[in-house]
């Protein structure tokens, strides 16, 4: 197992003449938990497509799990990540089956496929975890938001993967559906230490308490990056959104306001 679960060594992207990232270096240790955070345009997406293996780098180099993007099976590469969208909409199945379905990556469930004894017992105790086991036989047209954000979860983690990439998980969620996400966040760090994360967001109020360190982009490039601590302070903020933000920490959680 290698030590980092993520290295970008001065990855730059460009679409045209438009440059996504520029200059992006950015190290990811085994079994942390990052936070990306930044404006609208400010490459964050672009990072965690990077992340993913779904983008290549136009200059610089991308190391997924210890494997090089351009010398690894990107699908063999890609079992070893759970990837989450809000954005994504599934089937109209019932919620068991589509986290079962993630071992397939299929819509759905197979025909003739039948999974083993060990990806029953982790579906039981995923929908244990995400807090969906009474509503294991509902639809995914019958869920809220958060549920279905929370299914996607269940699904990205049926396989075990040593890397999880949520892209703005708290979209569209009201407030308790957006603290309830954020609490299986903290319960599932809590439960494999081993499992990298890195959550893309816009607002520091999205950011669970457990995440132990940020990047913070701004115009494409890295403004800052490091532990949570130490980076994710007023002055970066306000350097961030160029606006005079105060930082504030209740109850182990950040809330930024403009002054």
């Amino acid at each position: 197992m290698t030590d980092h679960a993520l290295l970008l060594d001065d990855v730059t992207v460009r679409r045209g003449s438009t440059r996504l990232v520029e200059n992006l270096s950015w190290r990811v240790p085994a079994g942390s938990h990052w936070a990306v955070l930044g404006p609208n345009g400010a490459g964050k997406s672009t990072a965690l497509k990077l992340a993913g293996g779904w983008w290549y780098p136009t200059t610089g180099t991308v190391d997924i799990l210890g494997e090089r993007l351009g010398r690894v099976e990107l699908l063999k590469l890609r079992r070893r990540i759970g990837w989450v969208d809000p954005r994504q909409r599934l089937g109209d199945y019932p919620v068991a089956e589509l986290v079962l379905s993630g071992v397939t990556g299929s819509n759905g469930l197979l025909p003739r496929w039948t999974p083993t004894a060990a990806e029953l017992e982790r579906l039981e105790q995923l929908l244990e975890l995400t807090g969906l086991a009474d509503k294991r036989g509902r639809r995914w047209m019958e869920l809220s938001q958060g549920e279905r954000a929370r299914t996607l979860i269940a699904r990205a983690l049926i396989t075990e993967p040593e890397l999880l990439l949520l892209d703005e998980p708290t979209t569209g969620l009201d407030l308790p559906g957006r603290e309830l996400l954020l609490r299986v966040l903290d319960e599932l760090r809590g439960l494999r230490p081993e499992l990298t994360t890195v959550l893309v967001t816009h607002h520091v109020e999205e950011i669970a308490a457990s995440t132990s360190d940020v990047l913070l982009m701004k115009d494409s490039r890295v403004l800052a990056a490091g532990p949570v601590k130490n980076t994710l302070t007023s002055e970066n903020l306000s350097a961030l959104y160029e606006l005079p933000v105060s930082l504030e920490t209740v109850a182990g959680r950040w809330f930024a306001l403009c002054i």
